[in-house]
């Protein structure tokens, strides 16, 4: 099988096309661009419509509409774009609507910086917008996971009737790789007899998540965490690099991901016994992950750019049971591998040889 070589936002694009992506409704905004670029060169072939909203919440309700009438839809934005989405992110988590929402990361707060950046990391695993709700959040760290994981967030939007939302940043979005572009495997996927098709009266239910009985209100929110719990059980997604035998973790997600992986190979050449936990869900955060390491691990050190986010779920995972510690870079600059594996050596007090 040939490969191809594409920007990362490209390969997205792509992915999204093969996935069966019929509607692309999006704000230039950069980072972000080349997807609705490529897309609007590439998508109206297949009969697909791409259309630049007026403004980021014209485009996630447009996404809406296009959900509740059962296409596959997505939207792309950066950072400030999808602060501006949120509102309309809720209703569709709400309302139970597949939606895939790809985020390329700015540096931040406010209007930010164009360089990697992990700062969204609470908006995204959190909940950004208003109420109780949750979006599935996949963090690929290479050009064929950009590929992989666009195709299969269609895919999960559509099993669990919830937004997907792509988490990548400026480096991933920008870089050039070479990426296999696998052919589709069909899922099962359970049909959309719930969509609305308006005046043809046939309509199985109306879109609302407005509730003026209180009852209703909390059955509504039951049936929500009822189905985050099923996610959270079935949907946790982690690779193991070199953590069987190791004595110390790494966690890092993405670009952060990238960089660990030869932060350990480095450790593991100075009898350092480093390995590597890399989240690929970030919600559900791959809790089962660090279970079987509980008593063989002596510390850990989340590797993030940003000011500290997903270590608060890596401690919840480890239940405070083994000792964590934060290495971070902020403002779109990428930490060496040296200067990770001289931090371990300080946290831990390991002896380290200066080029690693």
């Amino acid at each position: 099988m040939s490969k191809v070589l594409l920007k990362g936002n490209e390969t997205i694009a792509e992915a999204a096309m093969r996935a069966g992506c019929k509607l692309f409704f999006g704000y230039p905004i950069t980072p972000s661009t080349e997807i609705v670029e490529y897309l609007a060169k590439h998508l109206p072939k297949g009969g697909g419509t791409v259309l630049q909203a007026e403004c980021e919440v014209a485009a996630i309700n447009m996404c809406f509409g296009a959900a509740a009438a059962g296409a596959r839809v997505m939207t792309a934005s950066s950072s400030p774009g999808i602060s501006l989405k949120q509102e309309g992110i809720s209703y569709l988590a709400a309302n139970e609507l597949p939606v895939v929402i790809v985020n390329i990361n700015r540096t931040g707060p406010g209007l930010g910086g164009l360089g990697p950046a992990q700062s969204d990391y609470f908006q995204s695993t959190k909940g950004g917008g208003h109420g109780d709700y949750r979006l599935i959040v996949l963090a690929p760290s290479k050009a064929q996971e950009l590929y992989d994981l666009t195709m299969e967030a269609f895919d999960l939007a559509d099993k669990y009737r919830n937004p997907v939302l792509l988490l990548a940043d400026g480096f991933l979005g920008q870089m050039m790789e070479p990426v296999q572009l696998k052919e589709r495997k069909e899922e099962n996927l359970p049909p959309k007899d719930w969509k609305t098709d308006g005046c043809k009266g046939r309509a199985k239910r109306k879109i609302a998540s407005y509730f003026l009985v209180n009852e209703l209100a909390e059955e509504g929110c039951r049936r929500w965490q009822a189905k985050y719990d099923q996610i959270k059980e079935a949907e946790q997604r982690w690779e193991s690099f070199y953590a069987d035998d190791a004595e110390y973790l790494l966690v890092g997600y993405g670009t952060c991901g990238r960089i660990a992986k030869s932060v350990v190979l480095n450790a593991r050449k100075q009898g350092i016994k480093l390995g590597l936990i890399r989240p690929i869900t970030l919600w559900p955060f791959p809790v089962k992950a660090f279970t079987s390491h509980f008593d063989g691990i002596k510390g850990i050190v989340t590797v993030e750019l940003n000011a500290g986010q997903m270590i608060e779920d890596v401690k919840l995972a480890v239940n405070c049971r083994v000792p964590v510690h934060l290495y971070s870079r902020q403002g779109g600059m990428l930490p060496h591998e040296r200067e990770i594996l001289k931090y371990v050596g300080q946290v831990f007090n390991l002896p380290v040889r200066g080029e690693a």
